[in-house]
């Protein structure tokens, strides 16, 4: 790999997520995916079952190019006892079986530690996470990991953190890596919780960065996405569709149904702003249920091919279990036009 490695003291500091904002609102659904792709509206949501889901909280899911890998995690250790977070992955044959029996990424990914928020890059070797380890800059750090066989989803080598120019004593969490293919620029987009501040205790929020690989290997000083942050409210989770002209995230902003939504956002082209995000509505996103669930959908996972969306939502709660990895799809209306892209000759 050609990141750079620069090291600092970690601080172990745990992420405590509070979700403490609902509003109902009237609710204007999306337009069809906006420029570029065209598709229908998404589907109501399908509990990925007991084949994956646990008892305990399954969350941050991350989908291969050729959906044959589902990366997760769980708060299950190497040995099996509870852990703050380790990632997992399950595994199938081809994209109309069922999962197999998801299991622990083993003692190189994983640590004592909590690591989460796991994403695949688009050529499927190289693996993004977050991680309070030793080494790392703050709590949480981004780090990456490649292996040589894209096939083997135990192959991964030693992770290595991303550096300063992603990496604070702050918070980084929720990578998603796009490259463009009009400029071949890597850029990183993720989200950042700042250090909390000396002195009386103040609110700090969560809003969704980006940083770019520069051609020394580094990553340059990551700059905050303005126009998709608000002011008061949790920004988060971002994932970006191929092309970069569409973002899903979460957030608890205002116009939302629960605890946390998913949203989205467009745009006409790589270099321009991204649009105001629009709510996915009440198809995907939950309202809470008193003494039962919070209304959280969270950490988007968009398939290669736009038409599938990964998350975790804890609606199921009221059956006994805690959050659950879903997945809903979406037909693509423009089949007809040429894109040699969607095929991949992985799925074999």
């Amino acid at each position: 790999m050609s990141y750079k490695v620069s090291g600092a003291s970690s601080i172990a500091l745990a992420v405590v997520r509070t979700v403490a904002f609902v509003i109902s609102v009237a609710w204007t659904p999306p337009a069809n995916a906006g420029p570029g792709w065209q598709f229908s509206d998404w589907s109501a949501p399908v509990n990925l079952g007991p084949d994956v889901n646990s008892a305990g909280p399954d969350q941050g899911p991350a989908i291969s190019k050729n959906e044959l890998e589902l990366y997760f995690v769980r708060q299950v250790g190497v040995l099996g006892g509870s852990d703050p977070g380790d990632i997992w992955v399950t595994t199938r044959k081809h994209r109309t079986d069922p999962w197999g029996e998801p299991k622990n990424l083993g003692g190189i990914i994983n640590t004592s530690g909590r690591e989460s928020t796991p994403t695949l890059s688009l050529d499927g070797h190289l693996l993004y996470f977050s991680s309070d380890r030793p080494g790392g800059f703050g709590g949480f750090d981004i780090w990456v990991s490649e292996r040589i066989d894209r096939h083997d989803p135990f192959g991964w080598q030693q992770p290595v953190n991303l550096g300063s120019g992603v990496n604070t004593v702050g918070q980084e969490l929720g990578p998603a890596p796009f490259e463009d293919p009009s400029t071949q620029i890597l850029t990183l987009y993720f989200y950042r919780i700042p250090p909390i501040p000396p002195g009386p205790p103040v609110a700090v929020h969560r809003d969704l960065f980006s940083s770019t690989l520069d051609e020394n290997g580094s990553f340059t000083t990551a700059v905050p996405i303005a126009e998709l942050n608000t002011l008061l409210f949790e920004d988060e989770q971002p994932s970006i569709r191929r092309d970069g002209l569409e973002m899903f995230f979460s957030s608890n902003r205002p116009g939302g149904f629960g605890g946390s939504d998913i949203w989205v956002s467009t745009r006409a082209s790589t270099s321009e702003p991204w649009s105001p995000p629009v709510n996915l509505g009440p198809v995907i996103n939950t309202g809470p249920v008193t003494n039962i669930t919070l209304g959280i959908e969270q950490r988007p996972a968009l398939s290669f091919d736009g038409r599938s969306l990964y998350f975790f939502s804890d609606r199921d709660a009221g059956l006994g279990r805690s959050t659950d990895l879903f997945v809903s799809t979406r037909i693509r209306l423009d089949e007809d036009r040429n894109d040699d892209d969607d095929d991949d000759s992985d799925d074999d």
